[in-house]
């Protein structure tokens, strides 16, 4: 089975080099032509979206949002124009149901499947194979397919109908998202109280309060360290898709609709690019402090 996988991101990379070290055969097509030269020196072939479409049994991307999706697929060289039925294109990125949705019913007149499957487990998921796939579409094509996703993924289900999947990973986002700014908010208050937040997260991080946000971010904010894994940018798009797929199907979302406000504070102070660590930041300039590790005034 031929494999092609548009988007050498942050996410696709290390997916692709996990598909490749367990001997697939893997064939790239990226905007950003030094990545797709230093992953075929890593086993995989390059071609274009043509070439993709024509060759692979399915095609996998991952990509900013849905816009360019739907470009890669339906644009003028895009890979319906090429594709024989019966292959499946998978879509990892993070989009609506809606647009999700819309992919499957076009594809199917032509009698090509479509997966709606994105992915939770950030760079280190992607990188250490442990990702979580969650998929919406049809169940032949994702018994197909789901060899293909524990390559690079610890577990893959199947949600059910096209569009689930989607709607499976905004529930993941809005879950993920508030645990990091509640995380956030907490060491910023233990901060201002003269406590060192670095030995308050390690002193809680087994019990109650364990989480991702708090094993994974919280040494980031206490560190300083803003290098994107997540970047904000990417998580502000998915929780306006949260808020506009709310709004349509009337489920009032207050927490998430005030996760959103803070996202627009980060934005305005040009925080996008950082990782989603770095909403300590907003917190930080309501109390007036730094969330820092090392002694505080109430230890002295």
């Amino acid at each position: 089975m031929k494999i092609g996988f548009i988007g050498l991101g942050i996410m696709g990379r290390p997916m692709v080099e996990n598909m490749l070290k367990k001997g697939l055969d893997v064939t790239v097509a990226d905007l950003n032509e030094k990545i797709v030269k230093e992953v075929t020196a890593e086993g995989a072939s390059s071609g274009t979206y043509q070439e993709l479409a024509e060759t692979c049994d399915i095609v996998e991307m991952i990509l900013p949002k849905a816009a360019i999706v739907k470009d890669v697929i339906f644009g003028e060289k895009g890979l319906a124009q090429y594709m024989a039925p019966g292959k499946i294109i998978v879509d990892h990125s993070s989009v609506t149901a809606a647009d999700s949705k819309e992919c499957y019913e076009r594809l199917k007149a032509q009698g090509i499947s479509f997966l709606d499957a994105p992915v939770s487990g950030g760079d280190a998921g992607a990188k250490a194979g442990t990702l979580a796939i969650m998929a919406g579409g049809d169940q032949a094509a994702f018994d197909i397919c789901e060899p293909v996703f524990l390559s690079y993924g610890a577990e893959a289900n199947l949600i059910g109908g096209p569009g689930s999947g989607s709607i499976c990973k905004l529930a993941n986002q809005i879950i993920v998202n508030n645990n990091i700014a509640i995380v956030a908010e907490a060491l910023t208050f233990a901060t201002k109280a003269g406590v060192d937040p670095e030995k308050v997260y390690k002193a809680i991080e087994t019990g109650a309060a364990r989480s991702y946000a708090l094993e994974d971010k919280a040494p980031k904010m206490v560190g300083r360290d803003f290098t994107p894994g997540g970047t904000i940018r990417v998580n502000h798009k998915d929780i306006t898709n949260v808020i506009n797929t709310a709004h349509a199907i009337d489920c009032p979302i207050p927490y998430t609709a005030q996760l959103y406000e803070i996202q627009q504070a980060m934005k305005v102070h040009g925080h996008l690019d950082e990782d989603h660590s770095a909403y300590v930041k907003y917190f930080e300039e309501l109390a007036d402090v730094t969330v820092e590790k090392g002694e505080h005034p109430s230890e002295k």
